[in-house]
């Protein structure tokens, strides 16, 4: 993905804009929303794309870094301690993404004085609510048939299955290596192919930002201004969280770093899409320097396990609903919330607008009007892509992180630190 490439996008996004505003002004509501469905069916598409490539991807990439990893020297301790390590990293920085989401919501008070019409308590609630708990949680961890857990793109259960398989490789020799072997190559054809699909993405992203204010028009953005203003502050100091740590652990690549995941990143905001970003963010993290069995085992887990964005949105969103019905939370309150949503949040990526289902089951597991999900809805969207980009943040430091710590982390691809302008080019 060239720079030439990244400007595209941008100018996609800008266009989508432009054109949004334009018909929003000249059509009526109901023709809007025709106008807006036909464009929606460019973005669906792309989308169906990236997630047919997903699946195959996270299997794969993941078994053959567990295989490299167990059939290593030290074989199952590797893996075991990278395990703990990343597992630790995940609990950590879920936890600050949580706390950080729910200070400054309390703190800058976005739904106090809100000048908006309130829904009405009984109003009928647009997203269904999921009845979440542990017992379902650990039940919905293992697939029934990983053919259904490909099929529904379920990323967590895939995850399971893939660490059994890679843990079984490790351990059957020469057999093992073959079944590894064509995992690898099966990684390969993904990603071969994630190049073809992403010569659409700006196409996609005209689409997708002119279907949004087509329907909303700019004046949504006016209206919210100062909730998604707080929100992308707050997002803003999560990601300087996340540099600062890397920084602590890389030193001054960190500078190299964010040049090579810019691109994901911004791929990532512009389709409000955390997936989208996933094939060209393992690939830039190996030119970055990560190993290959690092860079396979942690990024497939962290699309389960740390979705930062999505965690720090929910307790900004749901505190944003409270205070919207000038309905006070205790911290006692606000603090089992945060437990909950620790366990909830798991395997949201996977999942369209997931972090809504989160929030309509946190809004009535405590009590709180479900109707002021209607609040956020409209939106949703534009918030959506702040999660998404700092997801692939998140994953990005996590993954070189543990790199480090498990010294695999070599200088990487020279032109990232001499160019940091360049990616590779799509047409390679």
């Amino acid at each position: 993905m060239s720079g030439r490439f990244t400007n595209l996008i941008i100018g996609a996004m800008l266009a989508g804009i432009l054109v949004g505003y334009v018909l929003h002004g000249h059509l009526e509501p109901a023709e809007a929303a025709n106008v807006a469905g036909y464009f929606s069916v460019v973005t669906d598409v792309f989308l169906r794309l990236i997630k047919m490539i997903i699946a195959p991807l996270v299997f794969s990439t993941l078994v053959v870094g567990i295989a490299h990893m167990g059939s290593s020297g030290d074989g199952a301790t590797s893996l075991g301690r990278v395990g703990v390590r990343t597992l630790g990293w995940f609990v950590c920085a879920s936890t600050v993404s949580l706390l950080l989401g729910l200070f400054m919501v309390n703190v800058l008070g976005p739904g106090r004085g809100l000048d908006l019409p309130i829904p009405a308590d009984n109003a009928a609630a647009v997203v269904q609510a999921a009845n979440l708990n542990l017992k379902d949680f650990v039940s919905h961890l293992v697939p029934r048939s990983i053919a259904e857990a490909m099929a529904n793109n379920e990323i967590l259960q895939i995850v399971v299955f893939a660490v059994f398989v890679g843990v079984a490789c490790s351990h059957l020799g020469a057999h093992g290596k073959v079944v590894a072997d064509f995992a690898d190559s099966i990684a390969h054809v993904m990603l071969k192919i994630t190049g073809y699909v992403m010569k659409t993405a700006p196409v996609a992203i005209f689409a997708a930002a002119a279907a949004v204010v087509t329907t909303q028009g700019l004046g949504i953005l006016v209206t919210y201004g100062k909730f998604m203003g707080e929100f992308y502050l707050t997002m803003g100091l999560l990601w300087v969280l996340l540099f600062l740590a890397a920084l602590a652990v890389v030193g001054p690549r960190i500078r190299v770093l964010v040049a090579a995941i810019r691109a994901p990143t911004l791929l990532a905001f512009s389709t409000a899409s955390s997936e989208a970003a996933y094939p060209r963010t393992l690939e830039q993290l190996e030119r970055f320097g990560v190993s290959k069995r690092i860079a396979s085992f942690v990024l497939p887990i962290g699309y389960s396990f740390n979705l930062d964005g999505s965690m720090l949105y929910c307790t900004f969103a749901v505190i944003f609903i409270a205070q919207a019905y000038g309905i006070s939370v205790p911290i006692g309150d606000q603090l089992s919330m945060l437990l909950l949503l620790m366990v909830t949040s798991k395997g949201m990526a996977g999942v369209p607008r997931a972090s809504l289902v989160v929030i309509a089951a946190t809004l009535t597991t405590f009590h709180l009007p479900e109707a002021g999900l209607l609040l956020i809805l409209g939106i949703d969207q534009f918030l959506d892509m702040g999660r998404s980009a700092t997801n692939v943040v998140g994953n990005a430091v996590a993954t070189v992180v543990v790199a480090k710590w498990e010294g695999e982390l070599t200088a990487g691809d020279p032109t990232l630190a001499t160019q940091p302008e360049a990616e590779k080019d799509l047409a390679a």
